[in-house]
C-alpha cells in the first residue's frame, strides 16, 4: 500500500496568515460555493410530486396537498417550495404550520403568499 505525502503544510500556506475573522468568513464563501449548486437545482427541478411528498411528510392528507399544489403552479410559486410556501405563512399569520395548510387548501390567504413572495404580475 502506498503511503501518501504528508503536504499539509504545503496547502496550507495560503491560509496561514489569515486572521480568526477571515478564516471564517472564507469558510462560509467556501461553503456557499458549495451548497448554492445544491439550493439551485432543488429550485429548477422540483415537481408536482416532490411537493406533493413533501407536504405529505409536514402532515397533509392527499386531499388536503392537491389544491395547495394546484395553488402554488397558478401562482408560479414552483420553485420556492409548496412547503417553504405553507411555513412562510404561518410564520407569517403567527399560526401552526396546519392551520396555514388548511387555510390555503380552502383558498384562502394567496394574495398574502403572493405578497410574502414579492412576486408582481401574478394574480
Amino acid at each position: 500500500m502506498d503511503t501518501r505525502n504528508d503536504d499539509f503544510k504545503d496547502r496550507r500556506n495560503h491560509l496561514q496568515n489569515l486572521s480568526d475573522e477571515e478564516l471564517k468568513q472564507k469558510f462560509w464563501k467556501l461553503a456557499g460555493e458549495i451548497v448554492e449548486p445544491m439550493l439551485d437545482l432543488g429550485r429548477k427541478n422540483t415537481s408536482p410530486s416532490i411537493e406533493r411528498s413533501v407536504l405529505l411528510r409536514m402532515g397533509f392528507s392527499s386531499l388536503e396537498v392537491k389544491p395547495i399544489i394546484e395553488g402554488v403552479i397558478e401562482r408560479g410559486l414552483m420553485g420556492k417550495g409548496a412547503g417553504h410556501v405553507v411555513y412562510k405563512l404561518s410564520k407569517a399569520k403567527n399560526i401552526s404550520i396546519r392551520e396555514a395548510g388548511l387555510k390555503l387548501a380552502n383558498g384562502e390567504c394567496w394574495d398574502e403568499v403572493v405578497e410574502l413572495f414579492c412576486i408582481k404580475g401574478v394574480l
